[in-house]
C-alpha cells in the first residue's frame, strides 16, 4: 500500500512546493530542508526528494552538492544578463515575425490574445492561474512564430523559459501589483497588426525590461537568504 500511494505523495508535496515558490511564500534561495519538509507534509525524506528532483528539472529549485536543496536564487547578474539576451534576440524575431509574417500568423497572433484576455490571472484564492500562465506563454510564441526562421525562434522560446520563474516573481516578490499588463498586450497586439516591427520591439523592450527593473529594485532583500 505504500509503495502504491507514493507517486500521490509525492504529487501532493510537488504541488505543494510549487504553488509556495510561485507565490513567492519560498523566498528564492531559502533552504529547503528535507526533515522539516518531511515534517511538515507528514511523509517520508525520500518523498519529499523526489519532489524536490521534479522541481529543479523545472528549475524552481536548485540542487547543491553535499547541501541538498535551495530555491532557485534571485541572481542579480543571471538575470541582467538574460534580460538583455533576451530583449536583443526576442526583438530581432519579433522583427522578423511582423515584417514575414502571414495572414494565417496574424489570426494566430489575435486567437492566442483573445484567449488570454479572456482568462483571469489569478486564481479565487489569489494564487498565480495556471492557466493564465500557459496562455501568456502561448500569446508569446504566437507573436514570434512568424519569424520563418525555426533556430532563431527556438532560441528565443528558450529565453523565454529560462526567465519564467522570474516573469512570475514580479508580483510576489516585486510587489508589482499595479501594472496593466492587459493593456501592455494590447499595445504590443495593436503594433504587430498595423505592421509596425519599431513599435513592436520597442513595446516588447520596455515589457522585458520592467519585470527586471522590479526584481532589481528588490534583489538586495534576497541576496543572503539562508
Amino acid at each position: 500500500m505504500g509503495t502504491s500511494s507514493a507517486p500521490t505523495l509525492t504529487a501532493r508535496v510537488y504541488d505543494a512546493l510549487r504553488a509556495d515558490v510561485l507565490a513567492g511564500r519560498l523566498a528564492p534561495g531559502s533552504r529547503l530542508r528535507l526533515v522539516e519538509l518531511a515534517a511538515r507534509f507528514s511523509v517520508s525524506q525520500s518523498v519529499v526528494r523526489e519532489a524536490l528532483a521534479r522541481l529543479s528539472q523545472q528549475r524552481l529549485v536548485v540542487a547543491l552538492p553535499q547541501q541538498g536543496f535551495r530555491v532557485a536564487p534571485l541572481s542579480v547578474e543571471d538575470l541582467t544578463r538574460l534580460t538583455d539576451a533576451r530583449k536583443q534576440l526576442e526583438g530581432l524575431v519579433l522583427r522578423l515575425s511582423v515584417e514575414r509574417g502571414d495572414v494565417a500568423w496574424e489570426s494566430a497572433v489575435v486567437a492566442a490574445h483573445h484567449q488570454l484576455e479572456r482568462t483571469p490571472m489569478y486564481t479565487e484564492t489569489g494564487e498565480p492561474n495556471e492557466e493564465w500562465l500557459a496562455s501568456h506563454e502561448k500569446f508569446h510564441a504566437a507573436l514570434l512564430a512568424g519569424c520563418g526562421n525555426v533556430l532563431l525562434t527556438e532560441l528565443a522560446e528558450g529565453l523565454r523559459e529560462s526567465a519564467a520563474l522570474y516573469r512570475v516573481w514580479s508580483v510576489p516578490i516585486g510587489h508589482d501589483y499595479d501594472r496593466d499588463l492587459p493593456q501592455e498586450h494590447r499595445e504590443l497586439l495593436a503594433a504587430v497588426l498595423d505592421r509596425d516591427p519599431d513599435t513592436a520591439v520597442e513595446l516588447m523592450h520596455r515589457h522585458i525590461q520592467h519585470t527586471t527593473d522590479v526584481l532589481l529594485s528588490v534583489a538586495d532583500q534576497y541576496s543572503a537568504t539562508s
